[in-house]
């Protein structure tokens, strides 16, 4: 006999969100000029029978942004019974369980980030951000968007890179493909749309933009940016202990090369 498969309750949920902030509320620190406890944006939604959406203050803001690395860096630090993987977008947080801890998922979500509904305070400082240095050869061979792009624009090529690279830019989110980083910071005289028509194939370490953010892509496949440049930097290797080589929250710079040194860097990479 198959075992009865749980769905989320709206009302349960609603009534255990409501009992949550009142605990919250009963055991906030006694201070007067604190503000209210619940004042904090995140925002919880069932999304189907086993993913639970956090959402950190509904606009892509860097406000937003950093509560969701928060949110992500407090459950590194306290692990959730039952979460099997966490999705995080600009503004969201996507967390998956196993359909077996699903009733009492978002009670310990709530309570594994009881501080950030505190007092300013309350919330733990988020860790200094890294700033990683990626190299970029703008050669024509790999920079098979430059002339176009600098012709959107109304600028030289040599105006393109030098804006590109004069920028530090912010990684929101790794995402769309293992590795690849969503980057903020992109000058607004450089943004520009997605091709109508993707390629099929983008080469790996692409350095890409699109709208006005950038990007890189780790390995070959398909995709709609503009590309300007390659970098010869492996962006995701699972069996590094740390498979992505860019985490959301880093800062990131790129610097030109020639292709002579991009070809040395690119061998380095591949003996390592």
């Amino acid at each position: 006999m198959l075992g009865k498969v749980y769905r989320p309750n709206p009302s349960r949920q609603a009534f255990s969100a409501s009992l949550l902030d009142a605990i919250f509320f009963m055991l906030r620190p006694v201070n007067p000029d604190a503000p209210h406890p619940l004042s904090t944006p995140l925002s919880f939604q069932w999304i189907g029978d086993s993913s639970l959406r956090i959402g950190c203050g509904g606009e892509n803001t860097p406000a937003s942004r950093d509560l969701a690395r928060r949110v992500l860096e407090t459950l590194d630090r306290t692990p959730v019974t039952g979460l099997l993987d966490r999705t995080p977008a600009f503004a969201t947080v996507l967390l998956r369980f196993r359909p077996s801890d699903t009733p009492q998922a978002e009670a310990r979500v709530r309570l594994a980030l009881r501080g950030l509904f505190g007092a300013p305070d309350d919330v733990p400082d988020a860790p200094p951000a890294r700033t990683l240095t990626i190299p970029v050869c703008y050669d024509p061979h790999f920079a098979l968007d430059l002339e176009s792009v600098a012709a959107i624009r109304q600028l030289s090529t040599a105006e393109v890179i030098r804006l590109h690279t004069q920028a530090t830019y912010r990684v929101a989110f790794i995402g769309f493909t293992p590795g690849f980083p969503y980057l903020t910071g992109l000058p607004e005289a450089l943004a520009v749309p997605r091709h109508t028509q993707p390629r099929t194939r983008v080469p790996a370490g692409s350095v890409a933009i699109a709208s006005d953010q950038a990007g890189i892509y780790p390995r070959e496949i398909p995709g709609g940016w503009r590309i300007l440049g390659q970098t010869p930097l492996t962006l995701f290797d699972p069996a590094r202990e740390s498979p992505s080589l860019l985490s959301m929250g880093d800062h990131v710079r790129f610097v030109p090369i020639s292709r002579e040194e991009f070809e040395r860097l690119r061998n380095r990479e591949h003996l390592a």
